[in-house]
């Protein structure tokens, strides 16, 4: 394949190219050669914390960035008092659980943070999950049957639509918050039961989900509906229980599923609702059944997450101030944010080559921004994704804006010049064959 590279994405080597499974397609090991300069800025090196300002490893050297990478909304997985609760659980319930939640996983910590969860959220029960991923997954699977139909946002997350195909039910999609795709979609798939699948925070175009709207309509044909509130659980309402807060719509939601890997600061999931629900999730969501349970150290450093995030509101306050001055800003030096209206922000540059570009440029200018690339994102909407957290400084903001700024100038700048270069070549070589 001699193809440019930048024209090649994930999904162009999905076809089987061997007679042995587990040997990688020629091409894409070809292309991954090819495209070494994309591929050194996936899995970054953290040489230091998720913290707004931190240390990554670049081209072999340490070099100090702004992070706009985190999914650290309020700060938690730095704090002091977090540390200090995961450093007391570590002396009496050492490392791991060493065991699956069902035979030998749960701890007295454990149970303590599905009770302060249900509280929290005002639920009955809460069941935790290892994984955000695997809960998601998990918990759609354990729920839905091969005759069930899951109706689901075409912007939905992976993990809840391998839940869907894990499950076997049939599966539909509806347009991006969309009310009326959604109607025909249920209209569709009348007689069976159904669920409408949403999200909170949409985690690439960092937008909310029209829960209202939605609802509304999920109401009106009977279904079931299932928010996955993972970007917007402790960051966003009055009092941090995520997107249904903030719309009013919490007692229209029966169960509800988070994560503990954003706005806590840690990792895992959990699902929250009538405990006769979640004690039949228990025995039906392979993830939580089959494989280890959170290590009592995260555990610890949730609960503490849990109890900051509740009784110190302004870390949220600062989180969007933050959010609303660096959307306008952004605006102001014409970066296209798409839809986002949070602390999520995909930065569309709809380039992949010049995408992978700039990576470059900004991450030696010291700012840290995750390149987002086709299928993740559609092929014209190719981004940077940044996060803003509370414990970004003014300043921290205006030295990310100013790397932007200047970078994206220069590049158009150079843009510019190729372009007109191209075209005096070509009137050259129109007039020599003249």
């Amino acid at each position: 394949m001699n193809q440019d590279p930048a024209k090649f994405s994930l999904s162009n080597f999905l076809a089987q190219e061997t007679s042995d499974p587990l040997e990688p397609p020629p091409r894409f090991t070809h292309w991954m050669r090819q495209a070494t300069f994309a591929v050194e800025l996936y899995e970054p090196e953290l040489l230091a914390g998720a913290d707004a300002r931190t240390t990554i490893d670049y081209n072999g050297r340490p070099r100090s960035v702004i992070n706009l990478c985190s999914y650290n909304y309020l700060g938690l997985a730095n704090h002091p008092e977090v540390i200090a609760a995961a450093q007391a659980a570590l002396k009496t319930h050492g490392l791991g659980a060493c065991g699956s939640p069902m035979l030998s996983g749960m701890t007295d910590l454990h149970r303590e943070l599905e009770r302060q969860v249900a509280k929290f959220l005002g639920r009955e029960d809460a069941m935790l999950f290892n994984s955000g991923f695997g809960g998601a997954l998990g918990t759609i699977s354990g729920l839905l049957r091969k005759n069930d139909v899951a109706i689901l946002d075409n912007r939905s997350h992976l993990s809840l639509r391998d839940g869907a195909a894990l499950s076997r039910c049939r599966a539909d999609k509806f347009e991006h918050n969309d009310a009326a795709s959604l109607d025909k979609a249920l209209a569709r798939k009348q007689g069976r039961r159904q669920l409408v699948v949403m999200e909170g925070i949409y985690s690439m175009d960092g937008d909310f989900g029209d829960l209202p709207a939605l609802l509304d309509i999920a109401e009106s044909h009977g279904a079931s509906v299932f928010v996955d509130e993972a970007h917007s659980m402790l960051a966003c309402g009055t009092n941090g229980r995520g997107a249904a807060e903030k719309f009013d719509v919490e007692d229209r939601i029966p169960l509800v599923y988070g994560t503990f890997s954003k706005a806590f600061g840690a990792l895992g999931g959990f699902v929250a609702g009538p405990k006769e629900t979640l004690r039949y999730l228990r025995f039906y969501a392979h993830p939580y059944v089959y494989s280890c349970a959170l290590p009592p150290v995260v555990v610890a450093a949730i609960l503490k997450a849990l109890e900051i995030g509740m009784r110190e509101p302004e870390l949220r306050k600062k989180l969007w101030e933050n959010a609303d001055y660096f959307h306008a800003q952004l605006r102001n030096i014409g970066v296209d944010t798409g839809r986002s209206t949070t602390y999520i922000m995909p930065l569309v540059i709809g380039d992949r080559e010049r995408m992978y570009r700039l990576g470059h440029e900004l991450r030696r200018r010291g700012l840290w921004v995750a390149p987002v690339d086709y299928p993740a994102v559609p092929e014209n909407k190719i981004c940077f994704r940044a996060c803003v957290t509370a414990k970004h400084t003014r300043a921290d903001l205006d030295e990310a804006l100013n790397i932007l700024d200047d970078t994206l100038k220069a590049d158009s700048k150079i843009k510019e010049t190729t372009f007109r270069l191209r075209c005096k070549m070509s009137e050259l070589a129109v007039r020599m064959t003249s």
